[in-house]
């Protein structure tokens, strides 16, 4: 791994590349360009992202695919097994459990938590619903290292309050609000809403633009 920082935006598209390449041959070369065409990015920006982590290519070649997938799974943690807790199993936690995504060997959701007494004793593909107050008790028991909010914005931050108690390490918020925690836990933000604005503003302009001509 390299010692200086490494933009997140390249950690994004590495993410992108696997999946890029993942049903290819593995016996397969690819170019710095074929790689960028698979992309539609430059051939440039594929050599810069794969050189923050050294030389893994075949010299005046390109990537074998066999080898690229293995070294990009490496750095980005999917040699072994993160588990996860998820925290409110309303509409959007429910359809989060039962995510394929969350089905891989690389992450496995552990735990449910939720604070309605209605859900709390049901069982959800598998996983048993428990009271929230029982968060920080919990996760070191199943390792857990990652925390999932899906709750309401008003209970978000004490809900991350007790993700941090129980040792997590990462947290994706899905709830509409920001939350604060130690520097030494990353937090990773998903606001539907705010994606959702963004498409709403660049299809309002394409509209405008067609009315004007």
């Amino acid at each position: 791994m390299p010692k200086f920082k490494v933009p997140e935006v390249t950690i994004e598209r590495l993410s992108i590349y696997l999946r890029a390449i993942k049903r290819l041959n593995e016996e397969n070369i690819l170019s710095s360009q074929e790689l960028a065409n698979l992309l539609e990015t430059s051939d440039g920006q594929v050599r810069k992202d794969l050189a923050y982590f050294g030389e893994f290519g075949v010299p005046g070649q390109g990537y074998k695919v066999g080898k690229l997938k293995k070294e990009i799974r490496h750095i980005l943690g999917l040699n072994t097994t993160w588990g996860m807790a998820l925290v409110g199993v309303g509409n959007l936690g429910r359809a989060l459990l039962i995510y394929p995504g969350f089905k891989r060997n690389e992450f496995e959701i552990r735990a449910a938590f939720d604070k309605d007494p209605s859900k709390i004793g049901k069982v959800w593909q598998g996983v048993e619903v428990q009271d929230v107050e029982n968060i920080p008790q919990i996760l070191p028991l199943k390792e857990i290292k990652i925390g999932i909010i899906t709750t309401p914005a008003s209970a978000a931050q004490e809900v991350a309050d007790k993700l941090v108690k129980g040792g997590v390490k990462g947290i994706l918020n899905f709830a509409p609000t920001r939350i604060s925690i130690p520097k030494e836990v990353k937090l990773k933000n998903v606001d539907l809403s705010m994606q959702l604005e963004n498409l709403s503003y660049f299809l309002n302009k394409r509209s405008q633009i067609r009315r004007q001509k």
